[in-house]
C-alpha cells in the first residue's frame, strides 16, 4: 500500500498548486452507461480570464464534439477502460474477448492478433482536444496481489489554434495463479494545428503499445481449486511456466512465458480548404474571423509497425506435444514472431454543400498501401490500392443524421475486398429519444494468421480460404429522459473463418445468422437505483461459433448527494451468463479457438460490493470483488482458466485545471 500513500500525497500537493472552479451538466450517450459530465465555462468574466473550463474533443473524420465522462457510475468503463461485456483469461490485463460477439468488419489487410486489442491505443480512438485551460487527469488503482494501474493525461491549448495532448497508462497485475502476470505500457500523443486564416489544418497522432501477458495454459486440473492443500493459488500446478522463476515489480517484471505485442502508429493528416470568410464584430475592441469551408483537399500519411511475439524458455513436455504435436527437446526455447509494417498514403477530396455545416459533406478518395511481413524464416511484400467515398448529412438542428459510405480494394493482395454501409438516425423528441437504423456489408480476405503461422519449431499454411462475407442489420434507440438504450443486431455470415484447434484454421462455408438484443436501463426510486445491462444472443445453424444465450450485469445502488458536493454511489453488482462452450485459448498463436467438449457454467453469479464517490474534481472507487468465492468455487472464463479469488480494489481519479 506504500505506493497508494505516495500517490495520495502527490495528489494533495498538486491540488494545492492547481486550483479552479467548474460547472457540470449531465449528458447521456448512445448505448447507456449512466451519462457523463461536461466541464463548462463561466462566461461572466472576460474571455481572457475564464475561471472555469470548456473541454471537448473529436475523433478523426467525425464532426461531433464529445465530452469527458466524470461520472462514477461505471468502474469498468470509466476506470479500467474495459467494457463490462468483456471477459479475460482471469487476470487483469490478460487476453480478452467480448461475450457479446462482435465480428471484425473491416476490409483490407489484417494481421489477426486481437486478443489484447481492448488495452491498446489506436488512431481511431485518438482524441483531438479543444480546451480553454490546461487540463490534467491522474488515475491510480491498487488491488490485491500487488495489482497496480496508473494513468496520466494532459492537454492544453498553447494558442487558440494549437492543442496537444499526452496520455500514459500502466497496468501491472501479478494475478492469483502462477505465470499469469501482466505488464502493459501504452503511450499516446496527439496534436491539432490550424493556420491563422483557418484554411489549413494539421492533425498528428502517435501511439506506442507494449503489452506483456503471462501465459500459463490454464490450471492442470479443476480439482485443485477445492483441494485444501492449494488455498494459496500460486502453488496450483499450471501447464506453462510451472517451474520457471519470476519476479514482480511495477517497472521491472519478469514473465517466464509470455505474449508480447509492440505496436507503433504514426498518422499525419493535412487539410487545405477553400471557402468563404467573414469578420464578426463582437464589440468595440473585438472582431472574430469566421471561415466556412466549401471544398477541401485532404492528405493522410499512416505508418504502422506491429511486432507480435510468443516466448517460452522452459517448455512443458506434455502441453506442446498434446496441443501442437511438437516433440520435446531439452533446454529448447519455443517462440513465434510476426512483424508487420504498413505505410499508406491517402488523398481525399471533400465538398461541403451547406455553408457552416461541417457535418454535411461528400468525400471521395484513394489510398495506396505498402505492407511488409517479416517472420522467423521468411519475408513477404505486397501492395493495395483502395477507393473510398462517403456522403454524410448531420443537420444543424441535430434532428437528422444520415450517412452512406463504401470502400473497394481495386488492385493488390486484398483485391475484391469491400465494405458498404448506411446509417439513418433521427431525434424524435425529448420523450421518445433517438432512433437509428443501419446496414453494413463487408467482404474481406481472412486475417493473415488464419493463412500462415510461423514458429521456431513448425510452420503451417492454409491456402484454401475464401473471402469472408458478413452483413449486419441494426435497429437502435437511445432515450435520455427514460434512461434506457436498446440495440437489435442481426448478422449474416458466409465463409466464417475460425481456429479448429490450437494450431490450425478452418472455414465454415455455409450461411448462418446470429440475432443479438442488447438492452440497458436505469430504474430510479430515490435514493435507490437499479442499473440493468442484459444481452440475448441466438445462433441459427450449426456453425462453429459459441456464444452465451443470456448475459446480464445488475447494479443495485444507493445514490445520493450528501452535504454540498459529495456524490455517493454504493451497492452490489451481480454478473451472470448462461452456460455455453466457451472458446479455449492457444498461447502460441495468441488466438481464442472453437471447442465443443467442455461446457462452462457458473457455480454462482459473480458478486461485487462497491462504494464510489466524487467530491468536486476527486473521485474514488472501492470494490470488493469475487465475493462468490467465499461460498462457492471459482467461476471459469474458459476451460481450465478460473477467475481470481476474492479481490479488493481501490481506485482514485483526480483532475486539475490550471
Amino acid at each position: 500500500m506504500r505506493q497508494l500513500f505516495i500517490f495520495i500525497a502527490l495528489l494533495f500537493f498538486c491540488g494545492n498548486q492547481l486550483k479552479a472552479q467548474y460547472n457540470t451538466g449531465r449528458f447521456g450517450s448512445m448505448g447507456g452507461g449512466g451519462g457523463s459530465s461536461k466541464m463548462q465555462r463561466d462566461t461572466s468574466r472576460h474571455d481572457h480570464e475564464p475561471d472555469t473550463l470548456t473541454l471537448t474533443y473529436r475523433h478523426l473524420g467525425e464532426p461531433t464534439d464529445f465530452v469527458i465522462d466524470s461520472s462514477v457510475t461505471d468502474f469498468q468503463l470509466n476506470f479500467l477502460k474495459v467494457p463490462a461485456t468483456y471477459t479475460t483469461l482471469g487476470n487483469s490485463g490478460s487476453a480478452a474477448r467480448n461475450l457479446i460477439y462482435s465480428p471484425l468488419m473491416k476490409p483490407g489487410f489484417d494481421a489477426g492478433f486481437h486478443s489484447y486489442d481492448v488495452y491498446a491505443n489506436t488512431h481511431e480512438g485518438a482524441r483531438f482536444y479543444y480546451t480553454t485551460r490546461p487540463y490534467t487527469e491522474l488515475q491510480y488503482l491498487v488491488g490485491s496481489k500487488q495489482e497496480q494501474v496508473i494513468q496520466v493525461t494532459h492537454t492544453q491549448n498553447r494558442t487558440g489554434r494549437f492543442n496537444f495532448a499526452f496520455d500514459y497508462r500502466k497496468v501491472n497485475a501479478p494475478g492469483y495463479f502462477r505465470s499469469q502476470n501482466t505488464n502493459h505500457d501504452t503511450y499516446r500523443l496527439t496534436a491539432r494545428y490550424q493556420s491563422k486564416n483557418k484554411r489549413a489544418n494539421t492533425y498528428f497522432s502517435f501511439y506506442y503499445n507494449k503489452l506483456n501477458g503471462g501465459e500459463n495454459g490454464g490450471v492442470r486440473n479443476d480439482s485443485f481449486l477445492t483441494n485444501p492443500n492449494y488455498t494459496q493459488r500460486k502453488t496450483i500446478p499450471v501447464f506453462l511456466g510451472n517451474t520457471s522463476s519470476q519476479s514482480y515489480g511495477f517497472f521491472g517484471t519478469t514473465i517466464p512465458v509470455k505474449t508480447q505485442y509492440q505496436e507503433t502508429g504514426l498518422l499525419i493528416q493535412q487539410q487545405y480548404d477553400w471557402g468563404k470568410g467573414d469578420s464578426i464584430h463582437v464589440n468595440d475592441t473585438t472582431d472574430i474571423y469566421r471561415f466556412d469551408p466549401v471544398f477541401r483537399v485532404q492528405y493522410t500519411f499512416n505508418y504502422q509497425n506491429n511486432n507480435y511475439q510468443f516466448i517460452d524458455t522452459s517448455p512443458d513436455t506434455t502441453f506442446y506435444t498434446t496441443h501442437y504435436n511438437l516433440a520435446f527437446i531439452p533446454n529448447d526455447t519455443i517462440s513465434a514472431k510476426h512483424v508487420w509494417k504498413m505505410i499508406s498514403n491517402d488523398l481525399s477530396l471533400i465538398q461541403f454543400p451547406m455553408r457552416g455545416n461541417l457535418g454535411h459533406f461528400i468525400n471521395i478518395g484513394a489510398r495506396f498501401e505498402s505492407i511488409t511481413g517479416t517472420f522467423m524464416d521468411a519475408d513477404i511484400n505486397f501492395t493495395n490500392l483502395a477507393l473510398h467515398g462517403e456522403y454524410r448529412n448531420k443537420t444543424r438542428n441535430k434532428k437528422w443524421d444520415f450517412s452512406a459510405k463504401g470502400e473497394f480494394y481495386l488492385v493488390g493482395q486484398n483485391m475484391g475486398d469491400y465494405s458498404v454501409a448506411g446509417m439513418l438516425r433521427r431525434h424524435l423528441s425529448d420523450l421518445l429519444g433517438d432512433m437509428k437504423l443501419s446496414f453494413t456489408n463487408v467482404n474481406r480476405e481472412p486475417s493473415y494468421v488464419y493463412k500462415y503461422f510461423n514458429s521456431s519449431r513448425d510452420t503451417w499454411y492454409n491456402s484454401n480460404l475464401a473471402k469472408e462475407n458478413t452483413t449486419q442489420l441494426q435497429f437502435a434507440t437511445d432515450n435520455k429522459k427514460l434512461q434506457y438504450s436498446l440495440a437489435v443486431n442481426y448478422f449474416l455470415f458466409t465463409n466464417y473463418t475460425y481456429f479448429k484447434d490450437y494450431y490450425h484454421s478452418d472455414q465454415y462455408t455455409s450461411l448462418f445468422n446470429l440475432l443479438q438484443v442488447v438492452f440497458s436501463k436505469k430504474i430510479t426510486v430515490k435514493p435507490f437505483a437499479w442499473y440493468i445491462d442484459l444481452a440475448f444472443q441466438q445462433l441459427h445453424g450449426n456453425a462453429p461459433l459459441n456464444v452465451p444465450a443470456f448475459w446480464t450485469r445488475n447494479r443495485f445502488a444507493f445514490e445520493k448527494k450528501l452535504y454540498t458536493n459529495l456524490n455517493l454511489m454504493t451497492g452490489i453488482e451481480v454478473r451472470y451468463n448462461t452456460g455455453y462452450y466457451a472458446d479455449d485459448y492457444s498461447p502460441l498463436t495468441g488466438q481464442f479457438i472453437y471447442q465443443n467438449k467442455q461446457k462452462i457454467t457458473y457455480n454462482f453469479p459473480d458478486l461485487a460490493a462497491f462504494a464510489n464517490f466524487r467530491i468536486k474534481s476527486f473521485s474514488a472507487y472501492v470494490r470488493a470483488e469475487n465475493l462468490n468465492t467465499f461460498f462457492s468455487k471459482n467461476n471459469y472464463t474458459a476451460p481450465l482458466y478460473p477467475y481470481n479469488n476474492f479481490d479488493v480494489r481501490v481506485g482514485l481519479r483526480w483532475w486539475f485545471i490550471n
